[in-house]
């Protein structure tokens, strides 16, 4: 299949393995490299997209915010939760600043032939990651607008 057709049918393949609760998932294709999911916020987002020079993905959460202390905030909550992601997940996983100020929670994997069956693999994985993540984000993220009251 195109990589365009991938990325583009990919959030049809991954949202069904997500919690009935987290289907609600906006999607959105900013850049033809990459597709991203969010729930509302779009600066604060899951991201599939290619690693420049390399056969590989990245999949990861990104916070991408214009508030560089926020981003720090959710990277620093990210990074305490990071044995019991890497348990869950895998060891790949890292959390680490970025450019810009932005920060991202991330595991690099390779790309296969653009086929249905690696588009599932990869749909699948991206839910994982969403399903373990997205409780720790909503727990951060509520604690950030107490703060910021």
């Amino acid at each position: 299949m195109p990589y365009q057709k991938f990325l583009q049918t990919l959030p049809e393949v991954m949202i069904p393995h997500l919690p009935k609760k987290l289907q609600t998932i906006q999607v959105r294709q900013p850049w033809r490299w990459l597709v991203q999911f969010h729930f509302g916020e779009t600066r604060l987002h899951y991201e599939l997209s290619r690693v420049a020079r390399r056969d590989a993905w990245e999949i990861g959460f990104h916070f991408e915010s214009g508030d560089k202390q926020l981003n720090r905030f959710l990277l620093q909550g990210f990074r305490r939760h990071l044995f019991e992601i890497k348990d869950t997940l895998g060891e790949s996983f890292e959390a680490e600043m970025w450019d810009k100020g932005w920060t991202k929670v991330y595991e690099v994997v390779p790309v296969d032939v653009y086929t249905t069956a690696h588009q599932a693999q990869i749909g699948k994985r991206m839910a994982e990651v969403i399903t373990c993540l997205h409780p720790i984000f909503v727990d951060l993220r509520g604690q950030a607008a107490r703060v910021k009251r």
